[in-house]
């Protein structure tokens, strides 16, 4: 607004010819360019802009408009139409009583402009004086004649004015509500994400807090099972009985696998975090990952694929909430693909992001899974593909990556799984980073 001001300002006295009060047009707009430098610095603060403060700035704006609009004919200038504009903005931004008074401050600005103003005087027509008639008839023809010529020009500049005007606004109106609309649309997005995160997030505290309670109940009879086992490995020595007694084992493995389980759902993700994440090599990070799945899924069969572009020494946060996400997708993926076909697992990462995809030969995702995936827990047929899911999806969005679920053309499903890595020079400058 300030340019296209200072274009007019230009046109009018150097192209038009108009005689209007230079000076005092260049202090209004100078006044306006100091205010909007003050607004920039002020906005690089952290303090919040409020309801009260959006409301003065635009107003600040109508009184640069009134004086501009007084210095060049008042409400004679075609161009009040510009009053329009800040109304608008303040009906779009702020609640409907600001806009009430939005319509007071114009209206009265206006009003007043109707009586008090600094006319036109270079192209402002005048009659000349009756009493010349008598004096000087020629002469007063002559004027007479002036008069109309010069009230032809006033009436045709005055019509191209209002055109200009009309013109000038309806582009400005159309910029600012199209902006306006544009950062609502925004704004309510970023609202909707809040509020689906926020559901999600209350799920989830749900699910943790009946998966401890679950814990807790299921504690005290899993170690009463892990006696009663150890009792009878005892009566039962392997040199007797070598079939029952490797039963036996196998049994006690796998009551130390749900007692570890039990272990880590207990636990607050506080407190796993503050245990088990630690900076480590991104390398080594995915190797410990597939080993520890290889303990579910032993006779799995999988085949590794790593980028020959990757990235040498880059470090992730290895988290036990991440860890335990990846080995339910790689669970899933087992479970849904084919023995003899087995899974693959594709990573690539540079220096800030890692990009894991997970590829099985299976059916593929179903349309419930690929929409709700992440929102809710999925009701599905299949184990894995429900709570598990939804507390991956949990998981990774906390750690600041993504996750995408997609079918594969040739069949299968793949989940790609993007995270965020330390920064190389930031972990060498901070070693105690992490």
């Amino acid at each position: 607004m300030i340019f296209i001001e200072v274009i007019l300002i230009i046109l009018s006295v150097y192209g038009l010819g108009i005689n209007l009060p230079e000076q005092q047009l260049w202090l209004v707009v100078v006044s306006t360019g100091a205010v909007n430098l003050y607004t920039a610095m002020r906005l690089e603060t952290d303090d919040p802009v409020t309801e009260l403060e959006i409301f003065s700035q635009i107003s600040i704006d109508v009184f640069a408009i009134a004086a501009l609009l007084y210095l060049t004919g008042g409400a004679s200038n075609p161009i009040t139409w510009v009053f329009l504009l800040p109304l608008i903005i303040t009906a779009i931004m702020l609640p409907q009583a600001y806009a009430w008074y939005m319509v007071i401050l114009t209206t009265s600005l206006y009003t007043m402009l109707i009586a008090f103003n600094i006319p036109l005087p270079s192209i402002e027509p005048h009659m000349p004086e009756p009493a010349m008639a008598h004096s000087n008839a020629e002469s007063y023809r002559m004027l007479q004649n002036a008069h109309v010529m010069h009230d032809k020009s006033y009436f045709s500049l005055h019509m191209f004015g209002m055109w200009f005007g009309f013109v000038f606004s309806a582009g400005l109106v159309a910029f600012f509500v199209v902006e306006l609309a544009r950062t609502l649309k925004i704004q309510e997005r970023s609202l909707a994400e809040a509020r689906e995160n926020a559901l999600r997030d209350e799920r989830v505290v749900a699910l943790g807090t009946l998966a401890a309670s679950a814990a807790h109940d299921m504690g005290t009879p899993l170690g009463t099972i892990a006696i009663v086992a150890h009792e009878l490995e005892q009566e039962y020595p392997e040199h007797r009985y070598p079939d029952l007694h490797e039963k036996m084992l196998i049994m006690q493995r796998q009551i130390s696998r749900c007692k570890e389980a039990l272990s880590v759902m207990s636990a607050s993700a506080g407190e796993m975090r503050a245990e088990s994440g630690r900076a480590i090599l991104l390398m080594d990070y995915i190797d410990d990952v597939i080993n520890q799945w290889r303990t579910h899924k032993p006779g799995a069969k999988l085949n590794f694929f790593i980028a020959p572009d990757v990235v040498a020494g880059a470090k992730i946060i290895a988290e036990r909430t991440l860890t335990h996400s990846l080995i339910n997708i790689l669970n899933n993926a087992a479970e849904a693909s084919p023995a003899e076909m087995g899974i693959e697992l594709h990573a690539s990462w540079d220096f800030n992001f890692v990009t894991i995809n997970i590829r099985d030969f299976g059916p593929g995702f179903t349309p419930e899974i690929v929409e709700f995936a992440g929102k809710q827990p999925v009701v599905s047929k299949k184990r894995g593909l429900g709570v598990g899911l939804f507390l991956t999806y949990s998981t990774i969005n906390r750690l600041g990556g993504k996750i995408n679920l997609s079918n594969c053309d040739s069949g299968g499903a793949c989940v790609e799984i993007i995270l965020p890595l330390l920064n190389t020079e930031t972990d060498n400058d901070n070693p105690g980073n992490g």
